[in-house]
Order: C-alpha cells, then structure tokens, then sequence
C-alpha cells in the first residue's frame, strides 16, 4: 500500500505577484478551498495519510494550513453555533493526517525537491524501497469521484496494488505545446489505457517530441528514484530534473502512462487559475446560477474586456 506523497511547494509563485508576496501560490483559493488542501483531500482519497512538505523557509503558513485549528477560533464557532464554518475548517486538517516538513534551501528544480524528501522516506517503514507517490498542487485535477473512481491519485494507486506498476498522469496537448512539458514515447498503441513508458524527453521542441502526451503533475514513484536523482547531472541552472531520473529507471521499471478522467487546470498560470474557479463556482449550488445570470447579462462584454 502507498501511505506517503510528497508536495513539493518551496517554489517562489513569481507569475502571482503580488498577491503571492505574502501568500504562497499553493494557499490562493478555488473557490473557497486553498490548492494545497484539494490536493490533500485527492491524497486522501487515495488512502494516502503521510504528506511530506517540501516547503521553502519563506512559506510558514503553508503547513499551518494543514494542522489543527486555533482552539479560540473553533471555540468561537461553536459558541455561535456556526457549525457548518467549523465543519469546514476542520476539514483542512483531515483526521490520522501525518505531516513531516523538510526545507528546500535553493531551489534547484523538482528532482531536487523530491530528492529533499529522501530522509523523510529513509526514516518511515519500508524506508527507501517503498512506492511513494508525487503531486504538484498547481496541476489541479478537477476529476469525477463516485463509487468507480476517488480521483486520479486513487486510480493509479490501485494500477500499482493492481499490476505492481508505477505511472505517470499524462494528457493530450497541441503539439505546439510540448516544449513546455515532459513528453512520453510509449510502447503500445497510445490509446492503450496503462501503456508502459519506453522514453521521456524533457521539454522537446514541437518537431522532436516522440508525442503530444505531456506527463503533467501526478506521480507513483519507486524508492529507488531517489539513486537515480543522486547520479543525475544538473543542467542549466544547477537544476535536477525529475524527467532525468525517471528516464534511468525505464528499462528496469514498469512505468506506465495514466490517462485520468476530468479535466486538468493549470493553476501556476492565470488563465488555468481563472478558468478554476469559474468551473467550480458554477457547479457550486449557492453560486452557479446568480453567477451564470451574471455572465450572461453582466455588461463588460469579451470585446470590452480585451
């Protein structure tokens, strides 16, 4: 079983300034729930209850999110019997919740951060052999949760209890895209759900992608990515990249490409944090339909916007 996922969220969220001079990126809300806790709760759902934090210095509140609520302010609520504000307030902080926070002094990319977590992991049962998975909580994975699915960590969880493979959560994106991204050669037919990865490019330009499947910010890692990071070469920047050490790893490795259900925002950028909240709020029941009324008769028009 999977117990643990690491969050790397040291990052500085410079596209956000400067609402992200005081708040971390990974607190700025959808809605009325910050990115960290959606990505908790996917975890969670998962059957995940240790998250480990790679938090930068400069970003205290962030596991203050995730701990225990300040007993003046739950004593409040319940005096004023607000219990649905206390309900959920409370549920930032799920119940069992471990939370083990380790410093990423430089930022030196995400190989890095996960490689920060490696003492964290080395220290639990199972140490450095066990699976562990990864998530990015600026790719905000809007997925269906019902009886068949608890969302895409959940799903490649069990293709790991399932079949003893590792994944990667991947979409289609315009070719024109790929140098933003990881992008995967498969061994089988793409369409193939849970293909095994036979390569990985880092960023390619769109005329040297293997594909336009993009590994976006899901992962269900071996310990032994932790040896494979060590003996990467840091590029430009000194920055390690996660791509590199999941790259040596493919010829020994069942890693497989997941293709989730719903839709991925990109909330690292404005415009997939906008489009965010705008699906969620017209799915909320005390939001959708005043906000919808008000898109259709507000009078700032595209064209005046623009």
């Amino acid at each position: 079983m999977i117990s643990t996922v690491v969050l790397p969220v040291a990052g500085l969220g410079t596209r956000f300034l400067p609402a992200t001079k005081a708040v971390p990126k990974e607190l700025l809300p959808v809605v009325d729930k910050p990115l960290l806790q959606y990505a908790v709760e996917e975890a969670w759902r998962a059957g995940i209850r240790h998250v480990v934090l790679v938090n930068s210095r400069t970003k205290p509140t962030l596991p203050r999110h995730l701990q225990p609520a300040d007993a003046a302010l739950v004593a409040d609520l319940e005096a004023r019997g607000k219990h649905e504000l206390l309900a959920a307030l409370q549920s930032a902080t799920p119940p069992g919740l471990t939370l083990t926070v380790v410093i990423q002094e430089q930022a030196l990319g995400l190989g890095h951060a996960v490689l920060c977590a490696r003492d964290a992991l080395a220290a639990m049962p199972g140490g450095l052999e066990q699976t562990f998975a990864v998530m990015l909580p600026d790719d905000f994975i809007d997925a269906p949760v019902n009886e068949r699915s608890q969302g895409c960590l959940a799903d490649m969880v069990a293709l790991h209890r399932d079949t003893g493979a590792w994944s990667l959560a991947v979409e289609e994106v315009p070719r024109a895209q790929t140098d933003k991204y990881g992008v995967v050669s498969l061994t089988s037919n793409p369409a193939d759900a849970g293909a095994r990865i036979v390569a990985m490019v880092e960023k390619p330009k769109p005329a040297d992608a293997p594909s336009n499947l993009a590994v976006v910010g899901r992962y269900v890692l071996p310990g032994s990515i932790f040896a494979a990071l060590a003996d990467v070469q840091p590029g430009v920047g000194g920055e390690i990249q996660l791509t590199d050490g999941i790259v040596a790893l493919l010829a020994s490795h069942d890693i497989r490409a997941h293709r989730f259900a719903g839709v991925r925002y990109d909330c690292g950028s404005k415009l997939g944090y906008a489009k965010a909240n705008i699906a969620l709020a017209l799915r909320d029941p005390d939001l959708a339909a005043p906000l919808a009324a008000w898109l259709q008769q507000s009078p700032i028009t595209i064209q005046e916007a623009s």
